[in-house]
């Protein structure tokens, strides 16, 4: 990476993702869940880069539990990869959160998306979730530092998300 991508910390690796033309929207631009692809994508690149090349974590269980992005511009076709920046945001004691930014090829440093996905670490025998072991902690904390803040996290009309009256 030529230049530190706006708001993604020093801790965070970029993954080249290859947009393809099927990619685009009907206005030219990457269409909008392309984005949790790319994520997916740097998210098994990712994996291997933290956890090593012997040990498969999506082979023993890693359920999405959760996503949320910000579009933030319009990406259209470019002829080299996207840059997608990953880190961890946190870990807890059987989930773990990936903070996620969405850069354009090299020698555009523009951020087109953000987002967080919630991991949860998953016995696929048991078909329950499992705790995160001692290897997992020590490779996440490696990566980790705050997750991306997005509009949805900003309260509405002046009450913090989540404690709206129903």
């Amino acid at each position: 990476m030529s230049t530190p991508l706006v708001d993604v910390p020093g801790c965070a690796d970029v993954f080249p993702i290859t947009v393809r033309w099927s990619d685009l929207d009907a206005y030219g631009h990457v269409n909008n869940v392309q984005y949790l692809r790319f994520f997916e994508e740097a998210r098994v690149y990712a994996f291997k880069a933290w956890f090593g090349q012997g040990r498969d974590l999506i082979d023993e269980g890693m359920l999405v539990a959760s996503q949320a992005i910000d579009h933030l511009l319009p990406m259209g076709f470019g002829y080299g990869p996207a840059r997608v920046a990953v880190w961890c945001g946190g870990v807890g004691g059987a989930s773990f959160e990936l903070g996620y930014a969405v850069a354009g090829v090299e020698g555009d440093d523009a951020v087109y998306a953000r987002g967080r996905v919630h991991l949860v670490a998953y016995d696929l025998g048991e078909q329950r979730p499992r705790r995160l072991g001692a290897p997992e902690r020590e490779a996440l904390a490696r990566v980790t530092a705050p997750s991306p803040v997005l509009r949805g996290d900003r309260p509405v009309g002046g009450v913090p998300r989540g404690s709206e009256p129903r």
